[in-house]
């Protein structure tokens, strides 16, 4: 079993609610795909200074949050920050987990208690709602390429590897 770093992946056994993005079966296979979508553009404007490639989930917590919202159902919750923002993840159910959490490193995070987060007061900032839409569809051409294109990006880091 492939091992993640994101918060609550060991329980986090939540099936898609929809087909739009096929592949996306499960929190792990949504974040392998993002892994490839995060990036300086869809990062939080005030933290794109500290995002990289090393640690692509940075300032991308509000928008990953909703988008899996939408693939596996559920809610959204924040944990207050020093400043006053909140760091989204998910629940569904019992199942808790967090795309995101790994931007913090070895800091530990309550996920017990905290308020309910609602898209509708997140994307009143026009800034987050776009980077939530350029999120979203980067995810839907991600997984609706054609197999002959996945393929050949297998062939190319399959020969880059030998």
């Amino acid at each position: 079993m492939k091992e993640y770093h994101f918060y609550g992946w060991q329980t986090a056994v939540v099936p898609a609610v929809t087909e739009e993005f096929p592949g996306i079966y499960s929190p792990q296979a949504l974040y392998d795909a993002l892994r490839g979508v995060w990036c300086r553009q869809t990062c939080a404007p005030r933290m794109r200074q500290d995002w990289s490639g090393e640690n692509p989930t940075m300032g991308q917590c509000s928008i990953t949050a909703f988008l899996a919202q939408d693939i596996f159902g559920g809610r959204v919750y924040g944990i207050l920050r020093p400043g006053g923002n909140y760091h989204c993840y998910n629940a569904v159910g019992d199942v808790v987990f967090d795309l995101t959490s790994e931007q913090f490193g070895d800091e530990i995070l309550c996920y017990r208690d905290n308020p309910e987060q609602f898209r509708e007061e997140h994307f009143r900032k026009e800034e987050k709602w776009k980077r939530y839409l350029y999120l979203r569809e980067a995810l839907l051409r991600r997984t609706m390429l054609p197999l002959s294109d996945k393929l050949n990006g297998f062939r190319e880091s399959f020969v880059q590897t030998i």
